[in-house]
């Protein structure tokens, strides 16, 4: 459901299956946190700033006194986080995604399920210094230069970067997009995917923009510009189905040598072997594969050597979403063999050199 179109649709669901993409017990939920986090805590500064920022993460026209309750929850919850995990460091935007969850499934499943989010999907956003980061934002562009070589050289021509997604990436979308259901629907999707998925969708965005990119003054200000007002009506289920298609066509595996600028076993994203979490996690990737490999045999079917510039700009059917559904269902037998091999599959040992 999660990959699938639509989503999770609800937040009564996202209660239930949040937790299970998480590998979160519910039963087994640690008591809120207390008050006395606050006490000579090196982060309650910065971290009451952000959140004092935060007003425009609350629906509209919430009373103030409820909005001031969940900033005091909201603030508990992450130094709650970083006093039991002191090898997480703090960073600008983490509140973003903390309030998503508060948001959804209250304050006490928040904790749980930050606290496990942080220590994998985030843990390389946490780091004391930003190297992970920037290697997770070095994939950008060889993604978008796999399917688009064109808008790749004119922004490595206008020596643009990848800085104008960094927002993007370290709140999963959470601060630069308005409409609070459209943030928790790439939540789903990017709970139910590998660490990389976000910096995939990120990539279908500059890519689904292509031809304003193209048409903006070839320079660092005007594409910078551009490319970090992100606009608020974008095709969600297209781009989402397109990050899933992009990511089983260019997994990071075959991406790592021209994006890595330090030796991959030192990120998250290519020491993803927590057998617990990646049991559930490979499952939904297993069926993007399977979606698409189907997509390519209808297509060679139907456009033989065009098939796969086809399935780039195809919409995913409700026949794909049925597929889905059948493919996790027939995941469930194999599982162990099949999580094992998909893990091993994608976090191969390179000997990498360094990204200039």
């Amino acid at each position: 459901m999660a990959i699938s179109e639509g989503g999770l649709l609800t937040d009564e669901i996202r209660c239930k299956v949040w937790p299970k993409l998480l590998s979160v017990n519910t039963d087994d939920l640690p008591p809120l946190p207390g008050k006395e986090l606050r006490e000579d805590n090196k982060d309650y500064q910065q971290v009451l700033l952000d959140v004092r920022r935060s007003l425009r993460r609350f629906p509209p026209g919430m009373p103030d006194d409820q909005r001031e309750g969940l900033q005091e929850e909201l603030i508990d919850i992450i130094l709650h986080v970083l006093k039991r995990n002191p090898q997480l460091h703090y960073y600008q935007g983490y509140h973003d995604i903390v309030v998503t969850f508060l948001l959804v499934v209250g304050d006490r499943l928040a904790t749980a399920l930050v606290e496990k989010l942080s220590t994998h999907h985030l843990r390389d956003f946490m780091d004391p210094t930003m190297d992970n980061t920037k290697h997770i934002l070095n994939y950008l562009m060889p993604i978008i230069d796999q399917v688009n070589p064109e808008v790749h050289d004119f922004m490595q021509s206008a020596e643009v970067g990848t800085i104008f997604a960094l927002s993007w990436l370290i709140t999963w979308f959470g601060h630069v997009l308005s409409d609070f259901r459209h943030v928790v629907r790439l939540y789903d999707f990017f709970l139910a995917c590998h660490p990389l998925m976000p910096i995939y969708f990120a990539a279908v965005i500059v890519l689904h923009r292509q031809q304003e990119v193209l048409e903006c003054e070839c320079d660092m200000a005007s594409v910078h510009h551009l490319l970090s007002q992100i606009p608020q009506d974008l095709p969600y289920e297209s781009l989402i189905s397109k990050a899933g298609d992009l990511f089983v066509q260019f997994p990071p595996s075959e991406l790592a040598k021209e994006a890595a600028q330090q030796q991959a076993e030192r990120t998250a994203a290519s020491t993803f072997k927590d057998f617990e979490l990646a049991s559930v996690q490979q499952r939904p990737d297993t069926v993007l594969r399977q979606r698409f490999r189907e997509r390519l045999r209808g297509e060679e079917r139907l456009r033989g050597e065009e098939r796969t510039k086809s399935i780039l700009t195809k919409p995913r059917t409700n026949r794909f979403v049925k597929l889905a559904v059948m493919g996790l269902t027939v995941a469930l037998g194999a599982a162990a063999l099949a999580v094992v091999k998909s893990a091993l599959e994608w976090a191969p040992k390179f000997e990498l050199q360094i990204f200039p």
